[in-house]
């Protein structure tokens, strides 16, 4: 019942769903407590509906931000709460008295300072909103940009200003409880005074030199960055806030071209939310500033989305364009006849061309072009099973999805059958349950499974852990503990004090030390190797968080089972055994034929029964009879191993620049001969 009043509220957790709870019944406990009344009761209904109401504030409640809608925002339950107090004070017989009227002039005067206080946020923001927003571009020393307000001042500003009538409120309330008018004004001259030094405090950086230049400066300072750098590789990307893992996947590949690398954003929601990376990152929301911008040097453009926005530089001629997608699928959104736009279409390997052909969307088969995943260069091929060790295998489920399709995940039906015959296997195995993030945020049900599955692994693992025949080395394993805990705080310590005051600060010194960024790297392959090591190789693991990362997982493990997802495509970059649940029950010919990425894959009906087939060929070579269809599965999805995806993807962009070069070139030939033509018959 809570888990559907928590999904039905759009709230984190029960503690959140309480304390909206708490808020929405404090309201009328005030009310009741004013006519009474009864000064105790008052004031501690006014504290429950206090906290409860910073609480969801500071969690960011949907809830929160729902009541404004129905007129019922932050600063009408204030003032709500402050006329309940002035009610209160009538039914203690005071409106014949002076704090009676204190209060009242006090709540008017604190509305009165709420205008200003506002209009001088609104104004201070607004002007150093800067018409670009960027990160590791060298702006400090072409523009002068002011530091930004303290956080203090400017974060949650309306709620900081509206909590300062706790003052009055409470010297109202001990003047009420004592027959005193003295705590009373008292507070009333606290919160008025607090509130003026607030507006006070903020004025000068309304005007001046507290505020960033204007945005025909800031332009021209981005321009005259931009033809000293002469960026020849853009990756050009527009989403929403949820699709900026689309971007961040190929920045790590942006690295490591061989041509200077620019990323031009049109979101600032998608700077926001960017990965770490030592490539300058141009943000550009207004449509006309990207197309007035100096790209004159760039060459090639790379497109990771389909979107609207693309237009704005897909009308550039000196650059040839290309879409590179943010992942190979047999999705629709692979084979979008908007590919047609772009002067190439980048695949990883012979199963996209395919994919075009038999999708007929206009795409031609000269302007495809296989580059290989660079993104899965982290993934290590098979190694085989050490004597001795206990084979692993990763149970990696998708999650249930939007709909009630039950060819989404297999944890609803098969996640347990899966997991127990794993757990129970003879010989035995070592299991790695890792969930996608959003499991069970739609499906109760497939929450419950995913809890039971981790139940089913956890007391597996503390019978194993009591098991002789899986004794280790408990002192090395005490040893990497230590180190993984010396490296989080190293980690930590580097991570730390990079956030800025706002946009203009963040991009005057979001410089990236790159030292400091491959210090970084180093400790998270390091942290990555002591976590394995800090406890053993047989022991079962639930595994949550973004930490290890899924690649990491599957370089431990043997062997996965999994679902329809990007997942399955990714592991056959190892060339590992793997197993696909038909949770639909379409049967095997009809779910490879639907799906090319399981054309090697052990199909698993939703019982379970075929997992011994994975883990035969897990435990032998010889009895690993799909071996030959995994390597020539990878090479028609992946590409050849060799050469390397980021030395095809660079030689790619090499053969493109060339192209667009040229045809610049040639365009400068016709326009010289043109005018040197109009020059003759001129004579």
């Amino acid at each position: 019942m809570i888990s559907t009043a928590i999904r039905v509220a759009r709230v984190g957790s029960a503690a959140e769903l309480a304390a909206a709870a708490l808020m929405v019944l404090g309201f009328p406990a005030l009310m009741l407590a004013a006519l009474v009344p009864s000064v105790p009761a008052f004031a501690a209904a006014a504290a429950v509906t206090y906290l409860a109401d910073h609480y969801l504030h500071r969690k960011g409640s949907y809830l929160v931000n729902r009541l404004s809608k129905v007129r019922a925002g932050l600063s009408i339950r204030f003032l709500i709460r402050q006329l309940l107090l002035i009610l209160l004070l009538a039914r203690l017989n005071l409106s014949d008295h002076l704090i009676f009227y204190g209060a009242i002039a006090c709540f008017i005067a604190f509305y009165g300072l709420q205008a200003p206080h506002g209009a001088v946020v609104t104004l201070i923001r607004n002007r150093r909103r800067m018409p670009v927003a960027t990160r590791n571009v060298d702006l400090k020393a072409r523009i002068r940009i002011p530091d930004a307000p303290s956080r203090f001042l400017l974060n949650r500003s309306a709620e900081k200003m509206l909590h300062l009538d706790l003052a009055a409120g409470v010297g109202l309330l001990v003047s009420a409880a004592m027959d005193s008018a003295v705590a009373g004004f008292v507070g009333i001259g606290v919160t008025l005074v607090l509130g003026t030094l607030y507006v006070l405090a903020l004025v000068p950086y309304v005007r001046g030199r507290k505020i960033p230049p204007n945005a025909e400066k800031v332009l021209a300072a981005v321009d005259d960055w931009l033809r000293d750098y002469r960026p020849e590789t853009v990756l050009y990307f527009s989403g929403s806030r949820d699709s900026a893992y689309q971007v961040n996947m190929w920045l790590e590949t942006m690295e490591q071209l061989d041509t200077r690398p620019l990323i031009l954003l049109r979101e600032r929601v998608i700077l926001q939310n960017l990965a770490p990376t030592t490539v300058p990152v141009v943000c550009v929301p207004g449509g006309v500033h990207l197309m007035n911008m100096d790209l004159s040097n760039v060459r090639v453009a790379l497109y990771a989305a389909n979107v609207g926005k693309n237009i704005h530089l897909l009308r550039v001629p000196t650059m040839k364009h290309v879409f590179i997608g943010h992942g190979d699928s047999d999705k629709l959104a692979s084979v979008n006849p908007y590919s047609k736009v772009y002067d190439e279409v980048w695949t990883a390997g012979r199963a996209g061309r395919d994919r075009y052909a038999i999708a007929d969307v206009g795409v031609r088969d000269d302007d495809i072009v296989e580059v290989g995943r660079p993104q899965l260069a982290p993934i290590q091929p098979a190694q085989g099973v050490r004597d001795g060790r206990v084979p692993t295998v990763l149970y990696a489920p998708t999650w249930e999805g939007w709909d009630d399709n039950p060819g989404n995940t297999s944890l609803l039906l098969a996640g347990e059958n899966i997991v127990r015959k794993l757990l129970t296997a003879d010989p035995p195995v070592r299991v790695l349950y890792k969930p996608h993030p959003f499991t069970g945020t739609v499906s109760a049900l497939a929450g419950a499974a995913h809890r039971r599955i981790v139940a089913l692994v956890e007391k597996a693992a503390a019978e194993r852990a009591d098991d002789p025949r899986f004794a280790d080395d408990a002192a090395a394993r005490t040893r990497a503990g230590v180190e993984l805990a010396r490296i989080d705080v190293r980690i930590a310590e580097l991570s730390g004090g990079t956030e800025k005051g706002d946009e203009a600060e963040a991009s005057r010194d979001g410089v990236t030390d790159v030292a400091k960024h491959a210090e970084l790297a180093r400790l998270r392959a390091e942290w990555n190797d002591a976590y394995w090591r800090s406890f053993g190789s047989y022991e079962h693991r639930v595994i949550s968080g973004a930490e290890p990362r899924l690649y990491d997982c599957f370089n431990v493990s043997d062997a996965m089972v999994s679902d329809i997802s990007s997942v399955v495509s990714d592991f056959i970059a190892s060339g590992k055994p793997y197993a696909v649940t038909d949770s639909a029950e379409l049967g095997v010919e009809e779910f490879k034929r639907q799906n090319t990425a399981v054309r090697a894959a052990v199909i698993l009906s939703n019982s379970a029964e075929e997992l011994g087939e994975l883990l035969s060929a897990v435990r032998t070579s010889d009895a690993d009879t799909l071996a030959g269809d995994r390597k020539e599965l990878k090479r028609y999805l992946l590409g050849p191993d060799e050469p390397s995806s980021i030395e095809q993807f660079n030689t790619a962009v090499e053969n493109l620049a060339l192209k667009a070069q040229t045809r610049n070139l040639g365009q400068e030939a016709r326009a010289a001969a043109s005018g040197a033509a109009e020059a003759e018959l001129a004579n």
